[in-house]
Formats: structure tokens, C-alpha cells, sequence
């Protein structure tokens, strides 16, 4: 059972977050109905931030509201997540390649860190934080904030413990890692970009053979 989430003014984003996960990860599919009353029983929560999270999430189009029934899950299709994913790798190519002539020696230095942490942790939370560090401080380093917020609103679509707990990510992620540090150093624009590109686009296959196993897709929307 999910932990209670604290009452803060942002109560309603991280209830958006908690569904947004669950309809990418599959364990909310195409067609199920939201239940208000369960999904702020499950998080501790009265169903004001959970309506008001379904409200965000509808014009995400990742609910729709049927009068007199509730909130339903949007249709999702393979090539939906496709799109997502080749989104987040064009967008994440761009910024890398601006990043490798722009990044200090002392931001580069703080990239390897959070790769060596991340190399040596445990734990989902710990695991998505240092993902989620690695991939902000080059971005931050690329000095194109517009690009960037792009990218982190595309990125929220990721469903993260569908990969923290996968032990092959784990060790795909840190050669990953290595791969994109290497890149930044050698100041090699090239190849910072096919390394961060290949890192998600793997991210890509590894949802989509999740979706798979877990019967995600409806007839009509396996393409």
C-alpha cells in the first residue's frame, strides 16, 4: 500500500504523478474507470486533490470524463509510446550536443558523481533521484531552459519503477551513463548525442515489453 502523502499546496501534482505512473506502467489500462474514493484511500488523501489531479490529467488526454460515469483511461497505443519516447530522444540529443561545448569542468566533475552514486545504489526512490539528477544537470549545463523544461514535461511520462526494478536496467543505465560521461569529456558532440539517444530509446523497449506482458493493449491499439 502506497505511503500517505503529506498535505502540501502541491497535494494534487503528486496524485497527478502517482496516476500518471500508473497509466504508463499499465497498472491502470485503457477503458478502466478511476475511482476517486480508492485512489485517495490508497494515498491517504481526500478526493479534492484526486479530482483535482483527473482534471490535470484530462487535458493531458490521459483521462477522459464520461458524464454521470467518471474518469475513464485514455486510449494508448505502441505508437503512442513511440511518439513519447522519440520526443524525449530528439529533445535529450539536442540539449547533450549543446551541453558537451557549454558544460565546466566542475559541472562535468558533478556529473560523474551523481553517476558513480547512482552506480552504487539501492532502492527505487534513490535510483529514480539520481536518474532524474543525472540527466537535469546536463540539461542545466546545455543553457537552453525553454528546450529543457520541454524535455522534463515529456520526461514525466516515464514510468520510473518500471525500470528501478528491472535489474537488467540497472546495469544498462550505469554503462549508459559511462558511455554519455565519456562523451562530455571528450568534448565529442557525436557522440554524446548517439549515447544519450540510444539510452532512450532503450528506455522505449523496456516500457513497451513491460506493456506487453502486462496485456496494456486493446484491439486497434497495438500499432
Amino acid at each position: 500500500m502506497a505511503r500517505p502523502l503529506s498535505s502540501r499546496p502541491q497535494l494534487s501534482d503528486e496524485v497527478a504523478a502517482h496516476l500518471r505512473e500508473a497509466i504508463m506502467s499499465g497498472a491502470l489500462q485503457p477503458g478502466q474507470f478511476v475511482r476517486l474514493d480508492a485512489v485517495a484511500a490508497e494515498l491517504g488523501v481526500s478526493v479534492t486533490p484526486v479530482r483535482e489531479a483527473l482534471l490535470a490529467l484530462r487535458g493531458e488526454d490521459m483521462v477522459e470524463l464520461e458524464p454521470r460515469r467518471g474518469f475513464v483511461v485514455s486510449p494508448l497505443s505502441r505508437r503512442d509510446v513511440k511518439d513519447m519516447f522519440g520526443l524525449q530522444a530528439e529533445l535529450a540529443a539536442q540539449l547533450i550536443g549543446r551541453a558537451t561545448t557549454l558544460i565546466s569542468e566542475q559541472q562535468l566533475a558533478h556529473v560523474a558523481q551523481v553517476a558513480d552514486e547512482l552506480a552504487a545504489a539501492e532502492g527505487h526512490q534513490e535510483l529514480s533521484t539520481l536518474e532524474y539528477e543525472f540527466h537535469r544537470l546536463i540539461n542545466k549545463a546545455a543553457g537552453s531552459r525553454k528546450l529543457a523544461r520541454f524535455l522534463d514535461m515529456a520526461s514525466r511520462y516515464t514510468p520510473a519503477r518500471v525500470y528501478t526494478a528491472d535489474p537488467e536496467w540497472r546495469v544498462q543505465v550505469v554503462a549508459d551513463h559511462a558511455a554519455i560521461v565519456a562523451a562530455l569529456r571528450a568534448r565529442d558532440a557525436n557522440a554524446a548525442r548517439e549515447a544519450v539517444y540510444r539510452h532512450v530509446k532503450d528506455g522505449e523497449r523496456r516500457l513497451l515489453r513491460h506493456l506487453d506482458a502486462v496485456g496494456m493493449w486493446t484491439p486497434g491499439t497495438t500499432g
